[in-house]
């Protein structure tokens, strides 16, 4: 069963070794993380990001039993559980799977993950507009064709990752 972390990164060594002491070899840490390539002055600066900022994901076969998570509850680096987990196990579920489906060979998400709509707001959060929001105008399998501050460029969905406004 699947659970939802909320974590202290500077912590987060503390907590995978606090659930390996009680859970045992048996648990599981999902964190799907960006590669984010930010531009500099005149350097390109490559920083890893998570996908789901402080939230960790964390599978169990005994997460279904209240005193284990109770258990876990104090746990160093964890600052609380998610609760209402049990109904969204399906979700869940699909979210792992198309992040595993999406990731390269270093286990970063690429920008296939993203799903992108005409006429929406989004933001780059990588490449050389790091923070400038944009609206789709068209858009094919490669490229982006944006409006930017009322002109138009055409960016490329690989060397690129946006986030919806």
């Amino acid at each position: 069963m699947w659970v939802i972390l909320k974590v202290n990164r500077k912590n987060l060594s503390l907590l995978k070794k606090n659930f390996f002491n009680k859970l045992g070899r048996d648990v599981k840490f999902f964190i799907p993380k960006l590669k984010l390539n930010i531009f500099n002055r005149k350097k390109v600066l490559i920083k890893e990001s998570y996908l789901l900022g402080d939230y960790v994901l964390c599978f169990h076969k005994d997460f279904s039993k209240k005193s284990m998570l109770t258990s876990l509850k104090y746990s160093q680096g964890l600052k609380y559980i998610l609760t209402d987990f049990f109904n969204a196990q399906e979700e869940i579920e699909k979210f792992v799977a198309k992040c595993k489906e999406n990731e390269d060979d270093n286990g970063f998400i690429k920008s296939t993950f993203f799903e992108f709509k005409k006429n929406k707001n989004y933001e780059f959060i990588s490449g050389p507009f790091v923070k400038m929001i944009f609206r789709i105008i068209n858009q094919n399998k490669i490229n982006l064709k944006v409006l930017i501050d009322n002109r138009i460029a055409t960016v490329s969905k690989a060397r690129n990752l946006f986030r919806p406004v």
